[in-house]
């Protein structure tokens, strides 16, 4: 498809502008990587593990990655990371990973923290181990690259379609008959309220409300039943589920061992909407998304559930900071252009006057701003009111927006959005309304062309100018971490959440001299991928 002239060219953005925006992001964002360097979290720890193999759960159904961090926590710390008191001690007993962890969970295990000879002993096999991990992401990798090399990828934008019944085995043929509906991303929405699991629970789940439970098990499931309806359509479908909440890093690195193609991992979200402490979430995203990177994961932001507590013309400016802080955070993690799926949704106020040029004005910027990342963009939710046919039309203008400014991955939006979870029929009926604006507006994209100075072009301009205001205040602080400080202010989803406060901060460890882990030496070898 022509990019001539380019959406920043459209809407006749100043590049001095957008080179100020990404300069403030990097400065309001450096503070914060720096402090995550400086910090693991259990989690963190407990991915390492299952990088090496560790996997299975006791009678209670707790992780043996849990017990074996918790117990090596109590007795030497983390601060040195769980690799060398790990594999000193099986360098002493001759147990393999998942005899240890059994034993120390039984209170049969001492351990230390070596130096000398049996440290470097301990660092060689612990990265021997952790290195069998990513050879199979690795594999994983070249095999996503070798089917779509097969069968094609789709047109863009990608449909987009969730199924979660709880129930995996339900989910499977839901999700296959989806795919032949012509849907090209399926998602399988987590159960609510497993993001603030500090474990992952283990092996193929029945039950969650509202969603199915993201286990290891689960994964291979669903991505084995797609494996085998992208055979027989002859495309390849994608797989994605949710890398975010306490157990971030975990979930990641399952994916990448499962080959999961995306997965949603917002720098800010677990902070602003599941309270989750803002320096456990910024240590965990970074190591999640070195993993997705790593595993040629595509990740989803999630800046769409900023509209759904503040207004998505007032504060639509927000939208572009978190889009630009989470471009660099995920820069700076390793992550490529082409795997940056950040979010904006379509959440004007339809009884606005002009809500539509807005809406296209707010999704145009994005496109301009990010112009070689698959954008996901949501359908309207805040604003669905019961009445399926009025959902069913904004549904369709949804679309049709996503046609005209070029959205990389499109959510299918249900018209019984706010009224009942939706039945097959609805996701039908959904999936009618994506094919019918694709096909009627076919390459209507080539012809659609704001004036440099109309509503739509100005709109889009002066959303750019408040998001450099707003990063310009946050950067004016002269505190440690400027951004730390504004989220607890507040100053986005109208969320405050300080940094010294929220779900996990117990799990967050500072860095000793000597720290050791494998798996982000590891990760930082292969950056340049």
């Amino acid at each position: 498809m022509s990019r001539i002239p380019t959406a920043a060219q459209q809407l006749a953005l100043d590049p001095a502008t957008v080179r100020r925006a990404r300069a403030l992001a990097r400065k309001v964002g450096g503070p914060v990587v720096r402090i995550a360097k400086a910090h693991t979290t259990v989690s963190v720890e407990r991915a390492t593990l299952r990088l090496a193999g560790l996997a299975g759960a006791d009678v209670e159904g707790i992780p043996w990655a849990n017990r074996l961090v918790d117990v090596v926590r109590d007795q030497v710390g983390l601060e040195h990371g769980v690799a060398l008191p790990v594999w000193d001690a099986m360098a002493r007993s001759g147990d393999d990973l998942t005899v240890l962890a059994q034993k120390a969970a039984a209170g049969s295990v001492t351990f230390r923290v070596p130096d000398a000879g049996a440290a470097r002993t301990a660092a060689r096999r612990a990265r021997s181990a952790v290195a069998q991990g990513f050879r199979r992401i690795d594999r994983n990798r070249r095999t996503r690259e070798k089917l779509i090399g097969r069968y094609g990828d789709p047109p863009t934008p990608w449909v987009y379609l969730i199924v979660a019944t709880g129930d995996i085995y339900e989910d499977i043929p839901q999700a296959q008959a989806a795919a032949r509906e012509g849907a090209d991303v399926i998602a399988v929405i987590r159960s609510t309220g497993q993001s603030l699991l500090d474990y992952v629970p283990e092996g193929a789940t029945r039950e969650g409300y509202a969603g199915t439970y993201a286990t290891q098990e689960n994964f291979r499931l669903m991505r084995a039943a797609l494996d085998d309806t992208s055979k027989e359509l002859r495309r390849y479908v994608r797989l994605t589920n949710y890398a975010s909440g306490l157990c971030m890093p975990e979930i990641a690195t399952l994916a990448g061992l499962e080959r999961l193609d995306m997965m949603l991992n917002d720098s800010m979200y677990g902070i602003l909407f599941r309270d989750i402490n803002p320096i456990r979430t910024f240590v965990d995203q970074r190591f999640s998304r070195a993993v997705h990177a790593r595993a040629g994961i595509i990740i989803n932001t999630g800046e769409d559930n900023y509209l759904t507590t503040a207004d998505a013309v007032e504060a639509a400016h927000t939208v572009t900071v978190s889009q630009l802080l989470n471009e660099y955070f995920a820069k700076e993690a390793g992550l490529a252009d082409w795997q940056l799926g950040l979010g904006h949704a379509f959440e004007v106020d339809p009884e606005l006057p002009d809500s539509f040029r807005l809406e296209l004005a707010h999704a145009l910027l994005a496109r301009a701003l990010f112009p070689d990342a698959p954008l996901k963009w949501m359908p309207p939710t805040k604003h669905m009111t019961g009445d399926v046919f009025r959902g069913y039309l904004l549904d369709a203008f949804f679309n049709l927006a996503g046609e005209l400014t070029g959205q990389g991955i499109l959510l299918v939006g249900m018209m019984t959005e706010a009224v009942v979870t939706p039945w097959l029929s609805d996701r039908d009926l959904a999936l009618q309304n994506v094919r019918y604006v694709r096909n009627a507006a076919g390459n209507l994209r080539e012809d659609f062309r704001p004036a440099p100075d109309g509503f739509i072009a100005t709109r889009a301009r002066a959303v750019l100018g408040e998001a450099v205001e707003l990063l310009e205040r946050i950067a004016a602080d002269r505190g440690n971490a400027p951004l730390l400080t504004a989220i607890g202010d507040g100053t986005f989803g109208l969320m405050k959440r300080p940094a010294d406060a929220g779900r996990g901060l117990d799990g967050v460890v500072r860095k000793a001299p000597g720290y050791l882990n494998p798996a982000l030496d590891l990760l930082a070898e292969g950056a340049t991928r």
